[in-house]
């Protein structure tokens, strides 16, 4: 019988953390745009501490991870988990890992008194949005989201 845990990333483990990220990336099609190293990761993660990385781990070896910081509403008046990455390998899905660790954390957002918790996903990842959906996630199709990336920031 497998056994399966969530357990935080450790410092040591900024490459394993960068190994799901790539792989994430390959999965989203867009392994070209990953710029993160190993040592950014780890200062980001481990000294800064922008985000926070869980593991899902079968037997003690890791299957997937989920990456997430705390953002604010102004609405609402109070922090909220905002899940930037969520990824269970191919060969694992199915298993309920990936439910587990989007339950693992909406129980940290209601622990630390969260008012929401929001993520995006990409429109052709229809398994996913059927996944999020069944668990009673609802999509914001009035919004769209903007972006400048860091050479716009810099010429602004």
């Amino acid at each position: 019988m497998r056994t399966f845990e969530i357990r935080k990333a450790q410092e040591n483990e900024a490459g394993l953390v960068l190994e799901f990220i790539k792989k994430l990336a390959v999965y989203e099609k867009m392994i070209d745009e990953v710029e993160a190293d190993e040592a950014t990761i780890y200062d980001s993660l481990f000294v800064k501490k922008d985000a926070e990385v869980v593991f899902g781990c079968e037997d003690g070896v890791p299957v997937g991870f989920a990456l997430f910081f705390h953002n604010f509403s102004t609405f609402v008046g109070r922090k909220g988990l905002y899940l930037e990455d969520l990824f269970v390998i191919p060969e694992k899905r199915g298993l309920g890992y990936g439910k587990a660790l989007l339950l693992h954390l909406a129980h940290l957002a209601k622990e630390r008194h969260c008012g929401r918790m929001e993520w995006v996903c990409l429109d052709w990842n229809t398994p996913s949005i059927k996944f999020y959906k069944s668990l009673g996630a609802k999509s914001m199709d009035d919004w769209t989201i903007y972006r400048f990336d860091e050479s716009t920031i810099n010429k602004l």
